[in-house]
């Protein structure tokens, strides 16, 4: 009797078998070739690691499709993830890091390598997802997962006339704008999360308390998760925004400056607050506009006190921005009526997977 790892693969000639960690060099090296450098613009085995064998949610399952004399034709790997929802946790995955050699494409490697994967996590999985492109969109469709909705991006300008120069000149306008180094002061949270404020869990415990009665699907930020998510995070350079009332910690908040084409940005991942608290909310998000970026970029789910503040504060959602949602069960399709209202995402959630 055969596996799913050890059978022949549809695809003639190649195999099919787990990932193992001696097979990360090829597959870094197929990655860079179909993906370029991701999110911190080389793929390094550093990155590799922290993402797929030191998640605190498991290490990745992975399969890749070789030929017999051992060259690289597929790999696909699942992130591990959990969501709680009113105290329940959801354990899913998100399909991630795949790549067909040029060589192979077209003989359905990566239909075999997803439903390989699929088949492997079917008994502790409830859900399957991702945010695929325009490009891999069509085919995620044809294996089964449904559009849920496109999670909107807020922005909020901080230099409104380098802003516009850097706006036209990536509409391929004739403006040319000056590309800036960017000054970022706030402090590092690898550095940060080397000695935390003792309020730290107090905050946290608060925080989830709080949100074990949303019976949205959201990611128990733990001290652990934080620490792994963004202090550990190799080559992206988080950052973290604190607030303090009367000598306790009161909210903290995770982003990192980057380069978007001629503009800079902060992209803020997280805001954590203690329940109802819109006011240091609103002074985390004023904090991240003023962090030196020509805009602040955000995801701020509905309800939360970050979202209220952020009506406030100039924050507004984009249009023609934003990442597309989509999902499945391990086994068929989600149940129905499944919405993008029974997520509750902070951008960390989403972004450099």
């Amino acid at each position: 009797m055969t596996t799913p790892s050890d059978e022949p693969s549809a695809a003639a000639g190649l195999t099919v078998r787990p990932l193992t960690e001696a097979d990360t060099p090829a597959v870094l090296d197929l990655l860079t070739a179909s993906l370029a450098g991701g999110p911190t613009g080389t793929r390094s085995a550093g990155f590799f690691d922290w993402k797929h064998r030191r998640n605190p949610f498991g290490a990745s399952p992975g399969l890749l499709a070789e030929t017999p004399d051992g060259r690289l034709a597929g790999v696909r790997l699942f992130l591990r993830w959990e969501w709680q929802a009113g105290g329940r946790v959801v354990r899913a995955v998100r399909p991630v890091d795949t790549a067909t050699h040029p060589d192979f494409q077209g003989r359905g490697i990566f239909r075999r390598l997803t439903t390989g994967l699929l088949e492997e996590v079917a008994e502790d999985t409830e859900l399957v997802f991702n945010t695929p492109n325009g490009n891999s969109l069509p085919g995620y469709l044809r294996m089964g997962w449904q559009v849920v909705g496109r999670v909107p991006i807020a922005l909020r300008i901080a230099r409104p006339a380098a802003f516009a120069l850097g706006a036209r000149a990536a509409l391929g306008r004739r403006t040319t704008a000056v590309q800036r180094p960017i000054r970022c002061q706030l402090p590092t949270a690898a550095d940060w999360f080397g000695k935390p404020p003792a309020g730290l869990p107090e905050l946290l415990a608060e925080r989830a308390q709080a949100d074990s009665a949303d019976p949205r699907q959201a990611v128990l930020r733990t001290e652990r998760f934080l620490r792994w998510r963004y202090g550990d995070a190799p080559g992206l350079d988080y950052r973290v925004l604190t607030c303090e009332r009367g000598g306790e910690l009161a909210g903290i908040a995770f982003g990192r400056p980057r380069r978007r084409g001629p503009l800079t940005e902060f992209t803020l991942a997280d805001v954590i607050v203690r329940p109802g608290d819109r006011g240091t909310a609103a002074r985390l998000l004023r904090a991240a506009a003023a962090a030196g970026c020509d805009h602040a970029a955000t995801h701020l789910a509905s309800g939360t006190e970050a979202a209220a503040a952020a009506l406030r504060g100039g924050y507004l959602t984009a249009p023609r921005t934003g990442m597309t949602l989509a999902a499945r069960g391990p086994r068929g399709p989600l149940p129905a009526g499944r919405a993008l209202a029974d997520w509750r995402f902070s951008l960390g959630d989403l972004e450099v997977f």
